[in-house]
This record gives structure tokens, C-alpha cells and sequence, in this order.
């Protein structure tokens, strides 16, 4: 069974940096498309950062400089360091995994993150 579990979520002032972490199990982690998404309240959720198996990384526009995704293969997870946030980077953050041996996306349950003074 797919489990995708994100933390590192929380409030934090204009400027500062916040490390989200997804803890992934059920399938080959190694092998995996990675993705980290986010939802603002009334809007489509949107790709933030993606890393694919190779180490290849591709990043939203509005992201590029200040996020970065990485990955441990050893802890099966995968991480988004998030710098110089800004209050239009509030949302609700989503790990997001593709199994290929499935074909198919798998979630997490989403981590808060709110940027305000």
C-alpha cells in the first residue's frame, strides 16, 4: 500500500525558510517520479518542483531561485527547502509520487504552510 506522508509544514514570517519532508513507502521510492504540488483555497493545484529518478529537477516560475527539491533514497524521502518565502506562497503543500509499475499518481494528505507577518 502507497503512503505519502509530509511534515515540516507551519507559519512563518515574509523572508524566512521552511523544509517540508515526505516520507514515502509502498513502492520503489528509488525509481520515482517525484513531485511536490500546492492548493490555494478556490484554485487548481499547481506543480511546485519535480525530481525525477535521474536527479533531473523542473521548477514552477514563481519558485525558481528560491525553492529546491531533493531527495534521500535511503529514507525513501523526499524534501522541498523553500527560502526567501513571500505571502503568496500560502498554501496547502501535496507530495505527490507516480509508480509507473501502477501507472498511476499517488498523494499525501498535504502540510499547511502560511506565510504572514
Amino acid at each position: 500500500q502507497v503512503q505519502l506522508v509530509e511534515s515540516g509544514g507551519g507559519l512563518v514570517q515574509p523572508g524566512g525558510s521552511l523544509r517540508l519532508s515526505c516520507v514515502a513507502s509502498g513502492f520503489t521510492f528509488s525509481r520515482s517520479l517525484m513531485r511536490w504540488y500546492r492548493q490555494i483555497p478556490g484554485k487548481e493545484r499547481e506543480l511546485v518542483a519535480l525530481l525525477t529518478s535521474a536527479g533531473g529537477t523542473n521548477y514552477a516560475d514563481s519558485v525558481k531561485g528560491r525553492f529546491t527539491i531533493s531527495r534521500d533514497n535511503g529514507k525513501s524521502t523526499v524534501y522541498l527547502q523553500m527560502n526567501s518565502l513571500k505571502p503568496e506562497d500560502t498554501a496547502v503543500y501535496y507530495c505527490n509520487a507516480y509508480v509507473s509499475a501502477q501507472n498511476r499518481a499517488h498523494w499525501g494528505q498535504g502540510t499547511q504552510v502560511t506565510v504572514s507577518s
